[in-house]
Parts: C-alpha cells; structure tokens; sequence
C-alpha cells in the first residue's frame, strides 16, 4: 500500500500504529466504518474541520456516533461561533477529500480538538488520510502528533 502523509508523519515520529483497508464501497460514514471493522462505534473517531465567520478553522476528533456540539466546539476554540466547513473547501485546506480526512498531517496546521471521551481507552481509530484506510493508536499519541485539546465537545444524549 502507498503510504499517505499521515501514515509517513506517525512513522517519522516513532509512534506504534496499525493500519487497516476496508472496502469503501461498503459506505463510508463513521457508523458503516465501525461496522466493516467489526469495532464498537466509541472506538473510530471522525475527523471534523470547522471555519468561523472570521475564516479561522479548526479540527474536532469526535466518535464517529456522536454529534459535534456546535455551541461547545466554539467555546472551545475560542470563537463566537463555529460551522462546518463546506465540503469543497476540505481539500484544498487539508490536502484531505471527505471520508478520508485524517487529523494527521494536514496541508495546514490547524489548532485541534479532541472529544475527552478517548482519553480513557487503550486505542482509537481515526482515518488514515483517504478514503478506505483506518489507522489504530492510542489516544495519547493522536494528542501528541496533533497537538491536540482533551475537551468535552460533543452533545449529550437524552435519555427517554
């Protein structure tokens, strides 16, 4: 397989990781990943990349189950508001086309988030810089080859 820059970067710094092809074609939502890993959906992450109104981004590492909470994503980074970034403006930004953006080795870096939810597991999935490709490492390496924030930022289920 050809390695991609995510997959070069990670190895560059040392960090132990696995990679694993899926069959795309299979679908490539976060959920339909999950499954075709045979993984439970808390342990494969989407990467999300938000714009403000000012034009500053911003990377959001969440499970792929759960939702970006929007007003918390905000707060987060700082900013008054967040939206998601037009999908025809993720390439050209991150170097990155969607179903295959990896938090990785972005063209840009960007300031990064990451849901506090993975901090406590042993492992995560996230994609591995296009589409059909997964990488597993550990939370505490994502963090450091992203420099990213631990943060509460997804929204809370309601219980019925």
């Amino acid at each position: 397989m050809k390695k991609t820059n995510a997959m070069r970067l990670i190895e560059a710094s040392g960090v132990k990781y696995e990679e694993f092809e899926y069959d795309a074609s299979l679908g490539i939502s976060g959920t339909d990943v999950a499954r075709t890993l045979n993984e439970d959906e808390r342990m494969v992450f989407k990467t999300l990349v938000t714009e403000t109104n000012k034009g500053e981004h911003f990377v959001f590492i969440v499970p792929v189950a759960m939702e970006l909470d929007l007003k918390k994503a905000a707060k987060a980074a700082g900013a008054k508001k967040v939206d998601m970034l037009k999908q025809r403006d993720l390439l050209p930004l991150t170097g990155y086309v969607h179903g295959g953006c990896s938090p990785i080795g972005m063209k840009t870096k960007l300031k990064t988030f990451i849901d506090a939810s993975a901090m406590d597991k042993e492992y995560i999935y996230v994609s591995g810089g296009k589409v059909g490709l997964q990488i597993k490492l550990s939370p505490a390496d994502l963090v450091k080859l992203t420099d990213a924030t631990a943060i509460d930022i997804v929204k809370s289920a309601v219980l019925q």
